[in-house]
């Protein structure tokens, strides 16, 4: 099995070339822009590493971890947009440089490109890859909605949250898992435990990411620290600060959603703080890793092929940035 770096530079040589026409260069600059930002690549390299537990790693996996990275970005493209982010990987946001009709339009088309590059895949296994990044696509859009719902509640549950982010960020990486042990040959059986290893790994992610939002390094983040709490979004550390407040406590919490104070994001760290939420947020982190560790063990390949699956999902859980 190669490492994640490895497979990530492997991935890099043949993604980091411009994937849209020169013309409208309006457009398609738009659309190219986000791709150079970079990231770590942990979706597309997902494939690689689910095709490679069960075979070599082929062309077909290739072409649908491009099209998963483009989805992926697409997704970003217009979260962005409803999020009103400014920044996205230290850089301005597609939306707020090219301006929001432009970020749009690029989002589409790179989601007609990602359909080209996975309609070049064998035939053998075209319509069962078309099935799960459907699916997947379906639900990432159902979580982004869902996402936005909460919003305007006043009440979230935890497993109401849970079940937004599973949907919005944590069904994307189980796909591309699954979607490369897909074109590797493997089981139903075995492609279903590789997808709720991601599946639970990426509920821990998006955990994560939400604990960095809020209380992550800005310079090392990458992104406004604190958008989720000027956008009233019901991450976990608001469901659980809620849930083990005071009354006064609770009362200002609640005060502050309805604001825009200026010092609204320190007012609301400071609440968290006093709740324990960021130490609460290592005890969720590690239930949702623990259950991705079990369908790891339950795969039917040896134990040295999931070394470096095990390396990536601690290199994601510890992550600051």
């Amino acid at each position: 099995m190669h490492s994640f770096q490895a497979l990530a530079e492997q991935f890099e040589s043949r993604f980091n070339v411009r994937q849209f026409p020169d013309s409208p260069a309006t457009l398609y600059d738009a659309a190219q822009y986000i791709l150079q930002l970079g990231g770590k690549r942990v979706r597309p390299v997902a494939v690689l590493i689910g095709c490679e537990l069960f075979a070599e790693i082929n062309n077909d996996a290739f072409q649908a971890a491009k099209a998963i990275e483009l989805f992926h970005n697409f997704s970003l493209i217009h979260d962005d947009i409803m999020d009103k982010a400014p920044l996205r990987r230290g850089l301005q946001t597609v939306h707020a440089k090219y301006g929001e009709s432009t970020a749009l339009l690029s989002g589409d088309v790179m989601l007609v490109v990602a359909y080209d590059q996975l309609l070049t895949i064998d035939s053998t296994n075209l319509a069962s890859a078309i099935s799960l990044f459907n699916k997947t696509a379906k639900e990432v859009c159902e979580g982004q909605q869902l996402d936005m719902d909460f919003e305007r509640k006043n009440q979230v549950s935890l497993d109401e949250y849970i079940h937004m982010i599973t949907l919005k960020t944590s069904v994307l990486l189980a796909a591309s898992f699954q979607m490369g042990a897909l074109i590797g040959g493997a089981d139903a059986i075995d492609q279903q435990h590789l997808y709720d290893f991601g599946k639970n790994i990426g509920i821990a992610f998006q955990v994560q990411d939400d604990y960095l939002d809020a209380f992550g390094n800005p310079d090392k983040f990458g992104k406004q620290v604190g958008g989720d709490i000027l956008a009233n979004k019901k991450t976990f550390l608001l469901i659980h600060a809620l849930e083990v407040a005071d009354q006064k406590q609770k009362k200002e919490l609640n005060q502050l959603i309805e604001d825009d104070a200026s010092d609204k994001v320190e007012k609301v760290l400071s609440i968290y703080k006093a709740c324990k939420a960021d130490q609460w947020a290592d005890l969720l982190k590690k239930k949702y890793f623990d259950m991705a560790m079990v369908h790891l063990d339950q795969i039917n390949v040896t134990d040295n092929k999931k070394i470096e699956l095990r390396k990536l999902a601690d290199y994601l859980l510890q992550r600051d940035t």
